[in-house]
């Protein structure tokens, strides 16, 4: 049901030309609208830039704007509020959280890591700031298998939250690691039997995977890798057609790149449409606007939480 406010709200903002307002404000701000590859395709196109969670936190460590306008969900924003304390930095929507960030609550991380105190806790950057100051490495699906190849064969690992990730990882390095039992509520549901069903109709697509899939979904893949690995290998290889089994949100970019080949978003059981992330999706252009235009919803942090939080993140820049 749509509340009353909203109704207004959309309607009060009817008559305004939303993507000239975005820029107009960006400008008045000196803001930077980033933006991860799983947004809606006409957010995607005002960003200054778009990338993946490495990516975004590369340009969020290095801007010279005085606000970043985060189009993402809440950790992504609140990495960037770890980087950049005196910026102003805004989530168009505090309600955009993350399905691995809730499975891994810090209290529970924390007992987690007392039980194996003398291992190093390699964490996923999909968590809360909270799980991040619990961690020694912060990593990304681009850069966790040449961070766990850095650290000392006699060292053990924890590896949260992503389990299907972590088990990715262990088969790519053939280090034994420790797993949080998480996962995304996304690439969970994407069916080993409904692509098989799909690559017969299509048996010269590619299956193009990331590594938060199902271990049944990424032995039948031509491709594991981030967000901007799947971009890459879909830019440079030679196929026309690509099956493509992460959040739907990449397609836009795929596209944009690709306009001669063919992307089919991975399907779930039963061949169902679910390849949206509900988190990404509740930010909206009128949520962007208005966020800029009213300086909120602003990420704040505790300064002891965040220096605490900002020495995993660090180590995993300069380890990448």
């Amino acid at each position: 049901m749509i509340a009353p406010a909203q109704i207004q709200s959309s309607a009060s903002l009817a008559h305004l030309d939303l993507e000239s307002e975005i820029m107009r404000l960006k400008t008045e701000m000196n803001a930077m609208i980033l933006a991860h590859y799983y947004q809606e395709s006409e957010i995607q196109d005002l960003a200054d830039f778009v990338g993946d969670s490495l990516q975004l936190s590369q340009q969020a460590a290095s801007t010279k704007a005085d606000v970043i306008v985060f189009a993402g969900v809440l950790f992504m924003a609140e990495t960037a509020k770890i980087l950049n304390p005196g910026k102003l930095v805004l989530l168009p929507d505090l309600n955009a959280g993350c399905s691995l960030a809730d499975g891994c609550p810090a209290s529970l991380f924390k007992a987690f890591r007392e039980r194996y105190a003398d291992h190093v806790a390699i964490t996923y950057i999909n968590c809360s700031a909270e799980v991040k100051a619990l961690s020694d490495i912060i990593c990304t699906s681009s850069n966790a298998e040449k961070i766990i190849r850095q650290i000392p064969p006699e060292k053990p690992i924890l590896f949260a939250p992503d389990q299907h990730l972590g088990r990715y990882l262990i088969k790519k390095t053939g280090r034994e690691m420790t797993l949080w039992p998480g996962s995304c509520m996304v690439h969970e549901l994407f069916s080993e039997k409904s692509l098989v069903q799909l690559k017969e109709r299509h048996p010269n697509a590619l299956l193009l995977a990331h590594p938060e899939c199902p271990e049944s979904v990424l032995r039948r893949a031509d491709f594991v890798g981030s967000t901007t690995g799947i971009l890459k290998f879909a830019i440079q290889d030679p196929a026309k057609e690509f099956i493509v089994a992460t959040e739907s949100g990449i397609l836009h970019q795929m596209e944009k790149a690709c306009p001669d080949k063919t992307f089919i978003s991975a399907p779930g059981e039963g061949g169902c449409s679910c390849s949206e992330c509900p988190h990404m999706k509740l930010n909206t252009l009128e949520k962007l606007y208005l966020c800029m235009r009213d300086h909120k919803p602003e990420i704040t942090l505790d300064e002891e939480l965040r220096k605490r939080a900002l020495k995993p993140i660090l180590r995993m820049l300069e380890m990448s």
